[in-house]
């Protein structure tokens, strides 16, 4: 394994991969961002360079570290050439458990043999990923939060066979990134999706009752708990597609009742009601999130 991580390839470039790109050039890593689709890495390229502007526009970004940061990405199209001078990966595909597997089988044979080999799953098993390759090892979850350059905890996620010197690495590499870590076991959810999920779950349970407003259901948390967004305003950025798909994954391993996805989300996203992304979840994106 890599004693410095000094090139980060990031495979995936939506909603938390280009993120995780745009922290790690901040942080002085050459970065190549992969993406299959290239109008996906043309739009995640966008964001980040948005992103800095909006940076330089409040003053937390010097004109010169935008430019740094930007010269320090290069999008790849290649898998293989994305991998093949890596320290570390960092997969953030979609949260389907054959794809993930299906990408660390052509990662493993790219990568150098010392790379760090990451995922960013929010609640997929790491022992069940890492079944398909050849040195699980030097293989554990680095759990970022939308939005990455904003949100400073990361969640490294120890597997049965993450070694010692891969845990330590994952640590240190969040660190350098300016953000705060936790180490969890490898369990259903970890720490950060099976307290988030459970407290979204009852919040649209909560809406199907009538108890109160989308709005003020989450006013309750921010001004009540100083939570920093309320539960369904972080549904609709995160995805009611990817809050679903998570709650089904709980339910399954957890059983009960906590974690049963609620009729209202599983008519939404029928209805392909998603969030900002579509424009359209709790809130109305077209009119500002309101």
């Amino acid at each position: 394994m890599a004693n410095r991580i000094e090139r980060v390839a990031v495979l995936g470039a939506g909603v938390m991969g280009h993120g995780i790109a745009q922290v790690a050039a901040m942080a002085g890593h050459r970065v190549t961002l992969h993406d299959p689709d290239a109008a996906a890495a043309d739009r995640g390229l966008a964001r980040i360079r948005a992103n800095l502007d909006k940076g330089v526009s409040l003053g937390k970004v010097r004109e010169e570290e935008r430019a740094e940061a930007l010269d320090r990405i290069s999008p790849e199209p290649s898998l293989a050439a994305a991998c093949e001078r890596a320290d570390l990966v960092v997969e953030a595909a979609p949260e389907r458990m054959e794809m993930k597997r299906s990408l660390f089988r052509d990662v493993e044979a790219a990568a150098p043999p010392s790379a760090l080999l990451a995922t960013n799953t929010s609640s997929l098993s790491i022992d069940a990923i890492a079944e398909v390759l050849a040195e699980p090892e030097r293989f554990l979850g680095l759990h970022f939060f939308n939005p990455v350059h904003l949100m400073a905890l990361v969640e490294v996620v120890r597997g049965s066979r993450t070694g010692e010197a891969t845990l330590d690495a994952g640590v240190a590499f969040a660190r350098g990134l300016g953000k705060d870590p936790i180490v969890v076991r490898d369990a259903p959810g970890f720490a950060s999706s099976r307290l988030g999920v459970a407290l979204g779950l009852e919040a649209m349970r909560m809406v199907e009752e009538d108890v109160a407003e989308p709005a003020d259901i989450d006013k309750a948390m921010v001004l009540g708990y100083r939570h920093p967004m309320g539960p369904l305003r972080l549904t609709d950025l995160v995805g009611l597609d990817v809050r679903l798909a998570i709650a089904e994954y709980l339910h399954e391993k957890l059983g009960g009742e906590r974690y049963r996805p609620p009729a209202i989300l599983r008519r939404m996203v029928e209805e392909g009601k998603l969030g900002r992304k579509t424009g359209e979840g709790f809130y109305r994106w077209d009119k500002g999130g309101r």
